[in-house]
């Protein structure tokens, strides 16, 4: 019983460290607070070893790690740098500079996970349009925001639908066929709610120094060549395999052989806080969902429920996506609901996904961008996100279930009904 209650106070007390991001007092981010509440729950032996490594998921542990290394590929190849120089500096026309913006970051977010695109962009987009005269600010958010609603396009796109994929075994085709549309009517809806604002492209233009530089590349076409092929490559291996996260690895593995490219610099940009993030959330949530019958029962009945009910897993997603933070709520979600229809999981995907743009909170990808600008005295205060966010937000998810509640049991009977 001791126990029980222990289980329960940890998981209490991890996921308040979620929502305010931190413990007060003590400097300690999200990570330090899923891991050591892990730790916690190993030394008193509310969980054990065996315990602890069954509740962590291997496999989207590992399939996150390929495509960070992937991605790790493509910046070692130049070709972040390239792409934001030709988006920044290609255009005269504010509007479709805004159109090129939303563009790029919404198509590779869908292949190369949204944190990754937006961390690799901003400074580069940010410094050519400092040095353009022009204003960044709606530029960036345009660039988290299109992030954000690109990669709820794919399975790959970002964490919360690897969970949901592997959960689930959702191919990465039949994925793209039910989340691609409503993925792009949020690009479509991101664009234009920047495009008529006042705080948008009409903003008045920066006068920030543009230095400090970041650092130039030349394209390394080889090592794109590979990155790319290795990227096809994920996208087989989801589309006809079953063992993802084996074959996931061993792509890794043939991409790490590079006479040029040093290992230990390709590791070091593999975001390891978040892959311990997740194992700390698996083995605190696993240890809860045993005590969470109340809650289970409750959310299952959502789960299992129709529109008005996925009606309501939409405003769960968007309470807790900007409080906890997206991925917490999935693995939550999914810890304590063990029985989810494919309707149920693509409705979580794009809801938690698109939930993101709401705030700065809302999404890790929305904090770097606010902070990777902000190193160019780019200030991107929370009022200047929201203006545009909560918009952009509340009609994607109001399109979102529109497409899965009216359209998607026309065409896909089987998933839609």
């Amino acid at each position: 019983m001791e126990s029980d209650w222990l289980v329960i106070g940890v998981f209490v007390i991890v996921y308040l460290g979620m929502a305010l991001g931190r413990w007060p007092g003590l400097a300690i981010d999200r990570t330090g607070v899923a891991v050591i509440g892990a730790i916690v729950l190993l030394v008193s032996g509310a969980v054990d070893g065996h315990g602890a490594i069954r509740f962590i998921d291997f496999p989207t542990i590992a399939v996150l790690f390929a495509l960070m290394v992937i991605s790790a590929q493509f910046a070692a190849s130049g070709f972040f740098d390239w792409l934001g120089q030709r988006v920044a500096r290609g255009e005269a026309d504010r509007k479709r500079l805004l159109f090129h913006v939303v563009l790029t970051g919404g198509v590779l977010a869908s292949l190369l996970t949204n944190d990754v695109v937006v961390w690799a962009l901003t400074p580069v987009l940010v410094h050519g349009l400092l040095r353009g005269g022009v204003n960044p600010r709606p530029y960036v958010i345009a660039l988290a925001c299109a992030a954000n609603a690109g990669s709820a396009a794919t399975v790959i796109g970002n964490p919360q639908n690897l969970l949901i994929g592997g959960h689930g075994d959702l191919g990465f085709w039949q994925f793209l066929a039910v989340c691609g549309v409503p993925a792009a009517l949020a690009l479509a809806i991101v664009f234009g709610v920047i495009a008529v604002s006042k705080h948008g492209v009409g903003a008045a233009p920066a006068s920030q120094d543009p230095s400090p530089n970041p650092p130039a590349h030349a394209l390394k076409r080889s090592a794109l060549i590979k990155a790319t092929l290795a990227t096809l490559a994920v996208i087989i291996v989801f589309s006809w395999t079953e063992d993802r996260a084996i074959w996931a690895l061993a792509i890794v593995g043939v991409l790490l052989l590079s006479r040029k490219l040093d290992t230990r610099h390709m590791l070091s940009m593999v975001d390891w806080h978040l892959l311990l993030l997740f194992s700390g959330l698996f083995v605190v949530t696993g240890a809860f969902g045993g005590e969470a019958g109340m809650i289970s029962r409750w959310l299952g009945g959502i789960v299992a429920g129709g529109g008005h009910e996925k009606a309501l897993l939409g405003v769960i997603s968007l309470a807790g996506s900007n409080t906890i933070g997206n991925v917490p709520l999935v693995v939550f979600l999914l810890a304590v609901v063990p029985d989810w229809s494919p309707l149920s999981l693509y409705s979580l995907a794009l809801f938690s996904t698109l939930s993101g743009n709401f705030l700065i909170v809302g999404s890790v990808a929305n904090i770097i961008a606010v902070e990777r600008a902000g190193a160019f005295g780019v200030s991107i205060g929370f009022a200047d996100y929201a203006r545009i966010g909560v918009p952009v937000t509340l009609l994607s998810l109001l399109a979102a279930y529109a497409w899965i509640h009216v359209a998607l049991p026309m065409i896909f009977p089987a998933i839609g009904g």
